[in-house]
């Protein structure tokens, strides 16, 4: 390699992608700053990921130019940074970079500070040459140098008035919780359905229009409003929505596995980067509504989606990879793409009507290829065409596996081998609910496999975490969406196995996160930790994004463990954490889902569950098989002191009982699942 820079030491596989730039990159430290602050020059913090198609873009236009890295290396001090190895910078610097462009931001993320780390300019893509009213990236190194050099205090009086804004975001959102409503009722919930439904895609599913993002939270309230709210209009929007994306290209038809989002508005063209956490957060939304539907394309959607997970995102500890790429050679969704004349060499006389099933024309769908997508179901197509519907299936089958055997020779995609904790415990949360939905030993052991990984690797000795882990080690102290996500799944794999080490160590994670980034004035939480030490200022992780926030995450964390351990504190901050969003939640329920969801628990009464007896395994497994949402589970043998929900539960002589209580009173225990049943309903 003609060049190398100080990213070889690194073990991300993003930033390893650029260790060889001509560009003098450092990693993020007082390094770099230090060297800005010596020779009086301008920061430039670029953010990025592995799979990030216009990331690649970006460097093989000009961080591999050697004219742009000179130029780079003369004038500034470069530091590339990871966005999911550091999400708390590229937080910080993407709210800037939103400010400066009207509220536009993404990835690459290109953003300017002064030595002493304040952004004072920024954007996102920048190509070599002006272009499509985008200045291209030398006009914007060369604004930059002379306003850093020639206007020094124009430069510190944007700095001033961008960190103003960011300090202020989050206050944006909060209510003051003495100046409103002290109660949470039915028309909180109701006025947040409104506001989602306006926004429904009534003709191909999902929200607004393209791009198409799952939107995985906000279907989920539609699966609540269904089943607490009986809303026949929420489950219609819920199921178009899910049967689009899994007809669609955004779904990968050979391999399983969902991409990130579509182009367009109705799930056929992908950007065909594949994350763990979008994967995860559909698997866990699936198996649910698979609850509710026994609908048998959920179920073969979980099926193919988590066995791609078992053979291209598991490493050999049971921990799961970060990301595919969209490219491949260098060209995006090459891997997945086919030309009719190739898949008739493969099928021969199968092709005609495998194409017809699957959109597949001469011309092609997408730039003269095609993606595979299903415009109609199974039964829908074989009923037109006079087919046995069983008999078509088991040929269809038979021709994508011809074809995936020979996809597999292609040159594939790039992995991001990194090993997220918190990305990892969102996977390990989807398998329990998996195991529950369908009963499939195998989902729990990817589960059971996965949670002690985590635990052995991720959690240090006096109970913080780590967040990110590549070549056996672990490092990076954890940010709140680690704790958080991790408590959920500690307590997910508890209630399919009821084994307490789970749930005792999810309370101790829990009083760490107390303890480390709660802030009393407004009952939540900071994103990094207080021993944080290299960030200008602390910030509030509030929006339910594609992954739900780690606030909203642990308000219905501590809902939980409060019932379980007969802790107050917990349940009541969970509900100020509510008061002091409810406002926002009802004005914008796209951008807080998962906190419109922490509503139902506080609307309508929490079911706690108890099994005592040998069978406890058995019935509980038999109950979950039925949708409960924000149900409490606690099971044994026998009672037991340390859990507050097993407290006297002894089960008379020989017999495994079930106790239910709601809302401060108790049922009588039944020893049956059918009668829990209609008690729980």
């Amino acid at each position: 390699m003609k060049h190398t820079n100080r990213l070889l030491q690194e073990t991300s596989p993003y930033l390893l992608q650029h260790a060889h730039n001509p560009v003098d990159w450092y990693p993020w430290g007082d390094a770099a700053f230090e060297k800005a602050k010596s020779e009086n020059k301008p920061v430039l913090v670029s953010i990025g990921y592995s799979t990030c198609h216009w990331c690649h873009v970006m460097e093989r236009e000009s961080f591999e130019n050697e004219e742009v890295a000179a130029f780079m290396n003369e004038h500034f001090v470069n530091i590339k940074v990871d966005r999911e190895e550091r999400p708390d910078v590229d937080s910080i610097y993407m709210e800037a970079v939103q400010m400066i462009s009207g509220g536009h931001g993404g990835w690459p993320l290109n953003c300017f500070l002064l030595p002493d780390r304040r952004p004072f300019y920024g954007g996102t893509y920048f190509p070599p040459s002006q272009a499509h009213g985008r200045s291209s990236w030398m006009m914007v190194l060369n604004n930059i140098r002379n306003a850093f050099t020639n206007k020094p205090e124009e430069v510190k009086a944007q700095a001033d008035k961008l960190m103003n804004y960011i300090s202020d975001a989050d206050n944006y959102f909060l209510s003051s919780i003495e100046t409103k409503e002290q109660t949470i009722e039915a028309d909180t919930i109701h006025n947040c359905y409104l506001a989602l439904s306006n926004n429904f895609d009534e003709s191909s599913g999902g929200f607004g229009h393209a791009p198409k993002f799952p939107s995985t939270m906000s279907l989920r309230f539609c699966l609540n409003h269904y089943h607490f709210g009986k809303n026949e209009e929420a489950m219609q929007h819920l199921q178009l929505s899910l049967d689009a994306m899994i007809y669609g290209g955004i779904y990968d038809q050979l391999g399983g596995g969902f991409s990130r989002y579509t182009v367009d508005k109705d799930w056929l063209v992908p950007h065909f980067e594949k994350m763990l956490y979008d994967n995860a957060l559909l698997v866990g939304l699936l198996s649910d509504t698979y609850k509710v539907t026994k609908k048998a394309l959920y179920k073969e959607t979980v099926e193919e989606t988590l066995d791609w997970l078992n053979r291209e995102m598991t490493n050999t500890e049971g921990g799961f990879y970060s990301a595919l790429d969209a490219d491949s050679e260098g060209v995006e969704g090459k891997f997945y793409v086919w030309s009719k004349s190739e898949i008739d060499l493969i099928l021969k006389a199968d092709s005609p009507l495998f194409c017809e099933f699957y959109d597949v024309t001469e011309d092609g769908n997408w730039e003269h290829s095609n993606i595979l997508n299903r415009p109609q179901s199974f039964a829908g197509f074989t009923a037109k065409k006079g087919l046995s519907e069983d008999a078509f299936k088991a040929l269809m089958k038979s021709c994508r596996d011809k074809l995936m055997t020979e996809r597999d020779k292609r040159i594939r995609p790039g992995l991001d081998d990194k090993i997220l904790l918190a990305w990892n415990a969102l996977m390990c949360t989807a398998c329990c609910k998996a195991y529950e939905a369908f009963g499939e030993a195998k989902y729990k052991a990817v589960a059971l496999s996965n949670i002690e990984f985590l635990c052995d690797t991720f959690i240090m000795n006096d109970a913080t975490v780590l967040h990110d882990y590549k070549n056996g080690k672990a490092k990076t102290g954890g940010f709140l969406d680690d704790y958080a996500y991790l408590i959920e799944a500690l307590i997910a794999v508890y209630e399919i196995c009821f084994d307490k080490k789970y749930l005792k160590t999810a309370l101790k994670l829990s009083e760490v996160v107390m303890d480390e980034f709660y802030d009393h004035t407004d009952s939540l939480f900071f994103y990094s930790s207080k021993k944080q030490q290299d960030l200008i200022i602390r910030k509030k992780d509030l929006y339910d994004n594609a992954m739900p926030s780690g606030n909203s995450t642990m308000s219905g964390n501590l809902r939980t463990l409060g019932l379980l351990f007969n802790k107050p504190d917990f349940m009541e901050i969970s509900y100020k954490s509510l008061l002091t969003m409810k406002k926002s939640i009802q004005k914008y329920p796209q951008s807080f889902a998962l906190w419109a969801n922490q509503f139902f628990p506080q609307v309508y009464p929490v079911k706690e569950i108890a099994i005592s007896g040998t069978k406890h395994l058995e019935y509980a497994l038999q109950l979950k098989q039925y949708y409960l949402p924000f149900s409490v589970f606690a099971a044994a043998n026998s009672a037991d002191t340390e859990i507050a929900l097993l407290e006297d539960r002894n089960p008379k002589e020989e017999i495994t009982e079930i106790f239910i209580c709601s809302n401060y009173s108790c049922q009588l225990p039944c020893n049956n699942t059918d009668d829990a049943l209609k008690l729980l309903n």
